[in-house]
């Protein structure tokens, strides 16, 4: 049958409004009674609390604080490294001298009284603040090693560690919209330097860093800040010769950030005090 121009003009435009109709009707998901499904934000990347990353940031740590990454074979450490701080001991540097010791020891006695050092509270008390071994010496290190083969004394480590280092850094970091390495920077500054009030702390080098730069959440660039936050860090360690070699900063922190690993993703590789080290 032949069509008049009008006619095959009509045609054309009603053909065109059906295509119009379906897609459209396959786009809002009308068809076959689909409802539309909004795509799925990206997941975000694991913090430094996820169980893996954690792993890392014991083993980083390790690296610098006692030369291995074997973090578990720590609980048993203990020396006096000649910085003030009386005996240095477990997986963190729990130290005499500055009551995290201290309050680990109360910890384990409470836990199971009677264990091989609730009899060295009292000379822990006295000896906090200085570094003095009065009522230590001399069998308390052979009694902190001793220690550390028991689970209980090993567990009161990981939850002392997580109460006052861990836990903290990584609530903070978190608050500032950084990832697995800020959370980290974090970490191993406190670790390092606590968070009391004195120039050097955490709180306080996080708040020379601000002076320079934003964190993400204040809408800053993530890279920038923690390049600030390590310029303030390196400051500090250099406030102090037992701290002074910056090489966990600038052989391993910076190492990462340069390479703009900011989700800690392995491998790693970096250097510590002059040894390599690698993390697959």
């Amino acid at each position: 049958m032949e069509h008049t121009e009008h006619e095959s003009a009509v045609s054309a435009r009603l053909s065109r409004r059906a295509v119009v109709a379906v897609l459209g009707a396959v786009a809002s998901g009308a068809l076959l009674g689909v409802e539309r499904v909004a795509a799925a934000p990206a997941a975000a990347a694991p913090g430094l609390d996820d169980p893996a990353k954690k792993e890392i940031a014991m083993q980083l740590v390790s690296s610098a604080e006692n030369s291995s990454l074997d973090w578990k074979a720590q609980y048993k450490y203990i020396e006096d490294i000649g910085d003030g701080r009386g005996y240095t001991a477990g997986i963190i540097g729990f130290c005499s001298g500055t009551g995290d010791m201290l309050d680990l020891v109360q910890l384990y006695t409470d836990r199971k009284p009677g264990n091989v050092l609730a009899k060295y509270l009292p000379a822990l008390r006295r000896v906090n603040g200085s570094d003095s071994h009065d009522g230590l010496d001399p069998n308390y290190p052979k009694d902190w090693r001793k220690a550390a083969q028991d689970s209980a004394f090993q567990q009161a480590q990981n939850d002392e560690r997580d109460r006052v280092y861990f836990n903290p850094a990584v609530a903070q970091g978190k608050t500032d919209g950084l990832r697995a390495l800020g959370q980290f920077t974090y970490y191993d500054a406190i670790v390092m330097h606590g968070d009391g009030d004195d120039p050097t702390s955490f709180r306080n080098i996080r708040k020379r860093a601000l002076r320079s730069a934003k964190p993400p959440a204040q809408g800053g660039n993530e890279t920038t800040y923690l390049n600030a936050f390590l310029d303030a860090r390196v400051w500090a360690m250099k406030q102090e010769e037992a701290h002074s070699d910056t090489s966990r900063v600038d052989t391993e922190q910076r190492v990462f950030l340069r390479k703009g690993n900011l989700d800690l993703n392995t491998p790693l590789d970096w250097k510590v005090y002059g040894d390599s080290y690698h993390i697959g």
